[in-house]
């Protein structure tokens, strides 16, 4: 059960890095089509919430499947 449950909680924290990551692309993206040599602040005006709200969302996850899983 513990390693069933401590991959699972990688494979969650792996999808809430993916959404930073996918947060820094649409942020740069976004920046090259209105202002190219701003691109870099858009990148992180949009992935740095992106990631703590996904990992934000990940931690809430694991920690009520960890809650569940060891009652007591």
């Amino acid at each position: 059960m513990a390693a069933s449950a401590t991959l699972s909680s990688v494979i969650i924290g792996r999808a809430a890095l993916a959404g930073g990551a996918l947060g820094l692309v649409v942020g740069l993206v976004r920046g090259l089509e209105v202002y190219a040599p701003t691109a870099w602040a858009a990148m992180f005006e949009v992935g740095i919430p992106s990631a703590v709200v996904g990992a934000v969302i990940g931690l809430g996850i694991v920690g009520v499947r960890r809650f569940r899983a060891h009652p007591g």
